[in-house]
């Protein structure tokens, strides 16, 4: 990431990681951190995938995970790939075949184990069929499916038993001369992943692929995963991520975008900043944000915009943000261009302007981006 001599305390120094291909999405490197969710539907219902697929990708998913337990499911999934715009992954567990049977289908990526799928000639062919076809693989250890000679080794999941499970994976395709993997050491408690991914970091340089597994609901899987993968990317550590959520998989998107524009990662749409509310406020903050958000989506320019309900902090915030609005007195407030006082402005016409302004500002920053573009060409 770009570094901030201004501000070195915001400064976040990556992890050195090679990278590899999703399809056309790079991941290590210095490319930028990604972000995954996977589909819930029936795999092998094809609109109905497709259609959260699409929906994901609107929503700012660069890479789909779709699950392929069947034949059925790597059938379909064929379809999928035909009609998705952004690169597919297969999720396979055990079954040699369907990992076969996605290569050849068009997947991206192909999740899979490769020390669980059979004897050495199994694994030879999955690795022939992914080279044949362009796939690169994630290796993807879980603490709740750890191998029984890992268990019966240390008596429980913990970070060592992990990291010894992924490490075995990565010598197998490293043997067979594979080498476009990532990999992910997932958990769903917080400290076990921590220190699980803490030790992966140290030990390879593979592409990571960050997860807190089975977080729960959209709520508390939230705050678990931006604690959890929070740490994790202040550290440096992670290439891609996915937050695993009991909700819309448009959901696990946005909460993912949340987690690295908080830490100045990666930035899409309308970053609002705005306050908890209380009696000093010249308008209702809460409902406003709400409202804003819902009409904002559309934007996916990055930008910043300060909603505060009085002028305690309503004009420092607005002095950091592109456009900003401040409760006064007597229905009305103060909008914010630029960091300056612009002009007043009725409560009631505020969310229509300040959506306005907030479109004409994303109009202005794209269009010289555009030029700034053709100028270096």
């Amino acid at each position: 990431m770009s570094l901030n001599p201004v501000r070195p305390w915001r400064n976040i120094y990556r992890r050195k990681s090679r990278q590899i291909m999703v399809g056309n999405v790079p991941v290590g490197g210095d490319a930028p951190i990604s972000v995954q969710t996977m589909t819930n539907t029936d795999s092998s219902d094809v609109q109905a995938t497709v259609a959260q697929v699409l929906a994901c990708a609107e929503a700012g998913a660069d890479i789909v995970r779709v699950s392929t337990p069947d034949e059925a499911a790597t059938a379909a999934l064929r379809e999928v790939v035909k009609e998705s715009p952004v690169p597919i992954v297969a999720d396979i567990h055990f079954h040699y075949k369907r990992a076969i049977e996605a290569a050849e289908a068009g997947a991206a990526c192909l999740r899979i184990n490769p020390g669980n799928i059979g004897d050495e000639k199994r694994v030879k062919e999955v690795i022939r069929a992914a080279k044949d076809h362009g796939c690169s693989i994630r290796i993807g250890v879980n603490a709740g499916s750890l191998e029984r000679h890992l268990l019966e080794k240390y008596g429980e999941p913990c970070p060592d038993a992990m990291l010894e499970s992924g490490m075995d994976h990565i010598k197998i395709l490293q043997d067979n001369d594979f080498h476009e993997f990532k990999i992910s050491v997932k958990a769903s408690d917080v400290f076990l992943a921590a220190a699980a991914y803490q030790s992966l970091a140290e030990a390879t340089d593979a592409p990571i692929h960050l997860g807190i597994t089975e977080a729960g609901g959209l709520m508390s899987g939230t705050i678990k995963s931006a604690i959890g993968l929070g740490n994790l990317l202040w550290m440096g550590i992670g290439d891609t991520l996915r937050v695993s959520l009991s909700a819309d998989p448009v959901e696990e998107v946005k909460v993912g975008y949340e987690i690295l524009k908080s830490l100045g990662l990666r930035h899409r749409g309308v970053n609002i900043i705005s306050c908890p509310s209380c009696a000093r406020q010249g308008f209702d903050v809460i409902k406003t944000v709400e409202v804003l958000e819902k009409r904002l989506e559309h934007i996916k320019t990055p930008m910043s915009l300060s909603i505060i309900g009085c002028v305690v902090n309503g004009p420092g915030e607005a002095l950091m943000t592109d456009v900003g609005f401040t409760g006064g007195g007597a229905g009305s407030g103060m909008v914010y261009l630029a960091g300056k006082q612009s002009h007043k402005m009725s409560n009631d016409q505020m969310v229509d302007h300040i959506v306005e302004e907030v479109e004409k500002k994303a109009a202005q920053i794209e269009a010289e981006a555009a030029a700034a573009e053709q100028a270096a060409e």
